[in-house]
């Protein structure tokens, strides 16, 4: 009974530790706020930013823009991983594709790629068509770079005693390649799904629609409470799919972290 205690106890001290820098922020911003050092409609108390928060989810508000948002991401991410990762294989196996790839990513991958929001909305609207491939060409290149990076892990006595064994290109792919390259892939989506958020909103807030759209319409009417509950949606989203990543990851890569 008593371990089972100091189990739970461990447990919970994990979780505030975790937290406690977003627990620090929110005790100093009400004070401040409390305080009268900044205005409300700069900076309304964070307890009012939460009670606009519980509104809008309770009365249904929050959740349409912010799955529309998600819905973006996601489909973004989809896009980028399909695209990305076979030619990131391919520039490992393939002299003729490096050689073509290479130039490509040397240019692209540091481009800043919002300056494309105006483009991509002028190509493909503004609707999701426009939000989605923005975040696909966001986030190839992370996916690209840990494919390449996977692949180049794999040694090369491994891919001749499968060959010498009768194994398929797509054996060789699916049993020896990509499970060597499974670390560095779930280091390239961690990188990209915070990347495909923060394209997601920042595209939103620029053509409309989402949560980015939903939080520019309320900056537009001097609602602070609600501009500052859909910011800490945002927040809460990266954490949370952090946290869910690094779950994932133990649990995918547990012969190669165990």
């Amino acid at each position: 009974m008593r371990k089972a205690a100091e189990t739970i106890a461990l447990r919970i001290w994990d979780g505030v530790r975790a937290v406690y820098p977003l627990l620090l922020l929110l005790v100093v911003w009400e004070l401040v706020a409390r305080a009268g050092l900044v205005r409300p409609l700069f900076l309304p108390p964070v307890s009012v930013v939460l009670e606009r928060l519980y509104v809008t989810a309770t009365d249904g508000e929050l959740w349409p823009p912010l799955l529309t948002s998600l819905y973006r991401s996601a489909a973004g991410l989809v896009l980028a991983a399909a695209v990305g990762i076979p030619i990131g294989f391919l520039v490992v196996r393939n002299r003729f594709v490096a050689w073509f790839v290479d130039p490509l990513v040397a240019f692209g991958s540091p481009a800043p790629k919002l300056a494309l929001i105006p483009v991509f909305t002028l190509w493909f609207g503004i609707d999701n068509l426009s939000k989605i491939m923005l975040v696909a060409l966001t986030t190839v290149f992370p996916f690209m770079l840990s494919a390449v990076a996977g692949a180049r892990t794999v040694a090369l006595n491994q891919i001749w005693a499968a060959r010498a064994m009768g194994s398929s290109e797509a054996t060789l792919l699916w049993r020896i390649v990509l499970r060597a390259a499974l670390p560095s892939l779930m280091s390239g989506l961690r990188v990209a799904v915070p990347t495909a958020l923060l394209t997601t909103f920042t595209a939103e807030m620029v053509a409309g629609g989402g949560l980015g759209g939903a939080l520019i319409m309320a900056q537009r009417y001097f609602e602070s409470a609600t501009v500052y509950a859909y910011l800490l949606v945002m927040l809460i989203c990266g954490y949370l799919f952090d946290v869910e990543l690094l779950r994932l990851r133990r649990k995918v890569l547990h012969w190669y972290e165990g």
